[in-house]
Formats: C-alpha cells, structure tokens, sequence
C-alpha cells in the first residue's frame, strides 16, 4: 500500500487571503462601551473605579448616543424641507445655470424625489434644487 506524498494547500484557498482590519474613524457606543469595558478589565484591584466615574461615563454615553439621534433627526428634517421647496416651484417660472455656463428660465413642471436632491424638471430637463437660481411667480392669465 502506498501513501501519496503530501502537498502544499493551494493558494485560492479559504484562508490564503490576510485579513485586514479598517479601524473605526467614529466614536459610537460600541466604541465607548468598549473602552469602559477595558478599563474595568484593567483596573488595580486595590483600588477599583470610583462609581462617581462610572456614572459620569454611563452619562457621557447616554448624551452621546442622544446628539447622534439628534443630528439624525435634522438630517432628516433638512431632507424633508427639501422636498417641499422643491414641491413649491411647480408651476413656477425658475432661472438656473446649465453645464455650459448659460442662464436659463423655465417654467418647473414637475419635480422627483429619487436622488438625494430633488430633481426639479425645467423644460424638459432636469434640474438638481440646489442648481436653481432664482423664482418668478407664475404670470398671471390674460382675458
């Protein structure tokens, strides 16, 4: 009986890639609880975290968890007041510069909400709301 020889593992393998590790560039909760985890872990036996301390970095937390569902909350809002600035150009007479430089005016006739800012259709073209210009009432009909 004869045993084959034995031979290096290919290297499109499961494991023949080096796992690299993207460091975190924000500071979450996951972040902040780990570092109160490491420095209870760490902490001299003799004389353990005052509880004054514990409570102060619980706090910090809990503040910080609350600023980033606030700035959530105004993104959010500014996406929404957005939407009805564009909504209230319809029917509009509008100005805005092109790709090539030109100011032009246009009626708005509809507007889209697909992108992260609203479209506003321009003669046929569309038009992002921060490109627009300026804003003329729509003229009055004549008898």
């Amino acid at each position: 009986m004869t045993i084959p020889a034995v031979t290096a593992a290919p290297t499109t393998g499961m494991y023949s890639s080096t796992v690299t590790r993207a460091p975190k560039q924000t500071m979450d909760s996951e972040v902040f609880m780990s570092l109160l985890v490491t420095q209870l872990r760490n902490q001299d036996p003799s004389s353990p975290m005052d509880t004054n301390q514990m409570i102060a970095q619980t706090t910090q937390l809990a503040m910080m968890e609350k600023l980033n569902a606030l700035a959530t909350t105004n993104d959010e809002n500014f996406s929404l007041q957005m939407r009805m600035a564009a909504a209230a150009l319809v029917g509009q007479e509008v100005s805005y510069t092109d790709a090539d430089g030109t100011e032009l005016t246009g009626r708005a006739t509809a507007v889209s909400y697909a992108g992260p800012v609203p479209q506003v259709t321009v003669n046929g073209q569309p038009v992002a709301l921060d490109a627009i210009s300026g804003v003329t009432g729509a003229a009055a009909p004549t008898a």
